[in-house]
């Protein structure tokens, strides 16, 4: 079994998930503006196997995407990490980095430094050499978080589980390589 890994920001604790995560975690699932930019929200046992998947890469793994917990308020506020991205787009066989926090937890920098910790660990601890991160074209939010990080746009594609008239089938593409993410080093 490998080395569990769990990194710490000054205001996040990135961590295995927990029983007690699962409520909470439905909640933010089942929000419609969190959902925004995927095709429907979750229902509580969709949330609950998407859970039991990242718990279960990180027992396999050591890392994933950890269940987020605000050091301030000791609550679980969402998820932050890395995992692999699915098989069945064009660019498998990558690392994504991605989020995913409460509506509450927005705007306070938190996805930001979160997904800083997670490259820390695709870069110095795994050893990757890029890390890569998507999301449908119009959610700026989450563009603005991959700027942030030092991700470049790279091109724009299809999603391949939505049609191509679906208004979320258009996804854009970003990647940081292992040098421009340690050129940022202290400049975030």
């Amino acid at each position: 079994m490998p080395n569990l890994i769990e990194p710490d920001t000054e205001r996040l604790r990135l961590r295995q998930w927990r029983p007690e995560d699962r409520a909470p975690f439905a909640a933010i699932n089942a929000n419609p503006e969190v959902m925004e930019f995927f095709p429907r929200t979750l229902t509580r046992d969709d949330s609950d196997a998407s859970a039991e998947a990242f718990e279960g890469m990180i027992v396999t793994s050591g890392w994933g995407f950890w269940a987020a917990e605000s050091k301030v308020e000791h609550a679980f506020i969402g998820f932050v990490g890395i995992k692999p991205v699915p098989d069945d787009l064009a660019f498998a066989g990558a690392v994504e980095v991605g989020w995913r926090l409460a509506r509450p937890y927005w705007g306070r920098g938190l996805a930001t430094e979160g997904a800083r910790a997670a490259l820390r660990v695709a870069f110095e601890q795994l050893g990757l050499n890029e890390v890569v991160s998507f999301t449908a074209e119009g959610n700026r939010r989450s563009r603005a978080v991959m700027d942030r990080l030092g991700l470049r746009h790279v091109a724009d594609f299809g999603h391949p589980r939505l049609p191509p008239d679906h208004a979320l089938h258009r996804h854009s593409l970003y990647r940081v390589t292992v040098q421009e993410f340690g050129s940022q080093r202290g400049t975030h």
